[in-house]
């Protein structure tokens, strides 16, 4: 008589990752990253409203790319007869001045604001971050140098600094990102240093260069990781003004041109017609408000986890 074993249960499978995950030996160094990530994911998920903003931008983001998809209309047709519509079944957002579809133009323009957002955090943190660590563990005539100038940035306001670039480049996206990424560096290097001022007298730091480590290697490989989880939770929290700055120099006409859906060039077109067509202007408005506040939750949620002062749970 032959006994049938019961096949192993999902609920089994998941406890043995978990306790794998939670293991307090590891036997690897890919198995305590791995424990890491799932304690930092299992805190980060606790706090809803940091759920919230990356539910907000994980939407922003497929609908950044499925825009062909979802948009029902052209974003850049016109169609004068259907000029200024209020909401309703056929233009659920309503149309602009020339007849095109602002809910189409919205979509389409999730797309300018990634792409800035992701360029200027691309060019602004890596500098930064050189630049911080650079300065925190040379030293010095170098520290004092590039603190300087670090310091004449931060002396003008982001879009008044913004503006006189974009004025001496011209009007375009691409000296509009070029723009707020000059205006956005310097606080990430403010950030680098401090950390690094903090730990290049560590003793990993005196270890590694009795081995043999060189300056580069020391920056590049042992100070410089140290400083990311600080510089990852300032940057998420300054898209939300990176968004508001591209928006302002939109506004004003100096960022991205007509055609072009970008959402402070909508509200710039529609403040006109704000007292009778509130829609027009209204619309994009209320894109950029719900985009800056997921990547504030977002970047709140991040504080909490990647903070090294916090514990975690």
């Amino acid at each position: 008589m032959t006994v049938k074993t019961a096949p192993p249960n999902k609920t089994g499978r998941v406890g043995d990752v978990r306790r794998w995950l939670l293991s307090t030996a590891p036997r690897s160094r890919r198995q305590a990253r791995l424990g890491r990530a799932y304690l930092a994911w299992r805190r980060f998920v606790e706090n809803r409203l940091a759920v919230i903003g990356l539910s907000i931008i994980v939407l922003l983001v497929a609908v950044a790319a499925l825009a062909p998809v979802l948009a029902p209309y052209p974003p850049n047709t016109p169609e004068l007869t259907q000029r200024l519509d209020p909401p309703g079944r056929a233009h659920w957002l309503g149309t602009d001045e020339l007849g095109r579809d602002i809910f189409s133009r919205i979509i389409h323009g999730s797309r300018l604001t990634l792409y800035v957002v992701v360029l200027v955090a691309v060019i602004a943190a890596p500098a930064g971050l050189a630049i911080g660590t650079v300065a925190g563990y040379a030293g010095g005539w170098v520290d004092t140098a590039l603190m300087r100038i670090t310091d004449i940035f931060l002396a003008f306001p982001k879009l008044i600094l913004a503006l006189a670039f974009v004025s001496a480049l011209g009007p375009g996206i691409e000296n509009a990102i070029i723009a707020i990424a000059i205006t956005a560096w310097p606080p990430y290097a403010r950030i680098a240093r401090a950390e690094t001022l903090t730990i290049r007298h560590s003793d990993f730091i005196r270890a590694a260069r009795l081995m043999g480590a060189g300056p580069f290697r020391l920056v590049w490989g042992h100070v410089m990781p140290l400083c990311l989880p600080s510089l990852i939770v300032r940057v998420t929290l300054d898209m939300a003004g990176i968004i508001l700055t591209a928006a302002g120099l939109g506004f004003l006409g100096l960022g991205a041109q007509p055609p072009l859906p970008e959402w402070g060039a909508m509200i710039s077109s529609g403040r006109k017609f704000m007292l009778d067509q509130w829609w027009v202007a209204a619309m994009p408005g209320v894109a950029i408000f719900f985009v800056s506040l997921g990547f504030n939750l977002l970047g709140d949620g991040l504080r909490d986890v990647l903070d090294p002062k916090t514990e975690v749970r």
